[in-house]
């Protein structure tokens, strides 16, 4: 189906929904009322946009029509940028209306399990993997939303070899999405005397938190083992069986908690994150049946792919999917990443229009 011809079928629908909601009996019925007018809330945006689209087409064509009978120089020039003008707003209204036509991602509004691993560098990439986790929790507080630590494993000088967190807010894995990958910095370690810069890496992997309903784990299926917790705590650490071990022996996914006091509240983290690693296998396992892999890797979270380079002597964050270079060092590591995440955001849809022919 064309742009026109889907543009023309979202006008016929958006009609009959006005012409629904009209009608007494429909306003009568409260329930099915909400659901008609939260469908025809959800094409007015849409219908808004068509009108300009409209518009600025009728504009064009009017000053066509009227270059084609004048003669005075000056009002050829008038008239030919104002030509210009409504066909270059047709143009972005156009695209605009695209994006909005793109099917959602139904995780979009999801919750999210974030699990940041130190790769190569030793105790240096534990400090980058400590970075990565600050930077993300102040980026989850400028926009509002919630962060829980639901297991980590420090290393020796104050970082992480892993750590995994929720971020529970609207539209979490919309934007975080982005972040799977392998994570680079180049720095001079705190450990370095001699001053060379050394390259180390994290992987960050972003799960949409899985409800009970979309995973239902049979409890015959899980095998739970209990254990001491280790590493820095309060009394009750090394003296009681309070750290948990959640294996699922179908897949052999295995999940341990130990940073609660209480073997309950371990048991529970333990499961969300079994719940989210189980999903997105599902997810991946459909993927693979459905289609092709995509030929970018924006916002795939291929986590062999080294997306982005944190270069501490220059300063500079550079994007390796979409060649982006910023010169911002310190602020997006304070959280300001919403740049970074809006330019992956907009590439991502360009992706999405091509694949199935915006440009017709």
């Amino acid at each position: 189906m064309g742009f026109m011809e889907r543009l023309a079928e979202i006008e016929r629908n958006y009609l009959d929904l006005e012409r629904q909601l009209a009608q007494p009996e429909v306003y009568g019925d409260r329930q099915r009322y909400a659901e008609l007018a939260r469908s025809h809330a959800e094409l007015a945006e849409v219908m808004g946009a068509l009108r300009e689209y409209r518009e600025a087409k009728r504009e064009a064509h009017e000053a066509g029509e009227m270059l084609r009978e004048e003669k005075d120089p000056e009002m050829l020039d008038f008239l030919r940028d104002s030509q210009l003008a409504a066909e270059t707003r047709a143009e972005e209204l156009e695209r605009r209306i695209k994006v909005m036509l793109l099917p959602p991602d139904p995780r979009d509004e999801k919750d999210v399990i974030m699990e940041i691993r130190a790769g190569a560098g030793g105790e240096e990439a534990g400090l980058f993997a400590g970075d990565l986790y600050r930077m993300y929790t102040r980026y989850a507080d400028r926009r509002g939303w919630k962060t829980e630590i639901l297991s980590s494993s420090p290393s020796e000088l104050g970082g992480f070899k892993e750590i995994i967190f929720s971020v529970r807010g609207k539209g979490a894995y919309s934007r975080m999405k982005f972040e799977s990958g392998v994570h680079r910095v180049q720095r001079i370690p705190v450990t370095e005397s001699g001053g060379r810069i050394h390259t180390s890496t994290a992987t960050v992997a972003v799960l949409p938190e899985a409800e009970e309903v979309e995973v239902t784990i049979d409890p015959a299926d899980l095998r739970v083992d209990v254990f001491r917790s280790t590493g820095p705590g309060g009394q009750s650490v090394n003296t009681t069986d309070s750290a948990v071990r959640m294996t699922h022996v179908p897949t052999g996914v295995v999940v341990s908690c130990q940073d609660e006091k209480s073997q309950l509240q371990n048991r529970e983290k333990a499961l969300r994150i079994l719940r989210a690693r189980l999903l997105r296998a599902e997810q991946e396992r459909q993927l693979r049946e459905q289609a092709e892999e995509r030929r970018s890797q924006v916002g795939t979270g291929d986590r062999s792919e080294r997306i982005r380079t944190y270069n501490f002597p220059q300063g500079r964050i550079s994007d390796h999917r979409i060649g982006l270079t910023v010169h911002r060092l310190e602020d997006v590591l304070d959280g300001d990443l919403e740049d970074i995440i809006e330019t992956l955001a907009a590439a991502d849809r360009a992706e999405k229009l091509a694949e199935i022919g915006g440009g017709d």
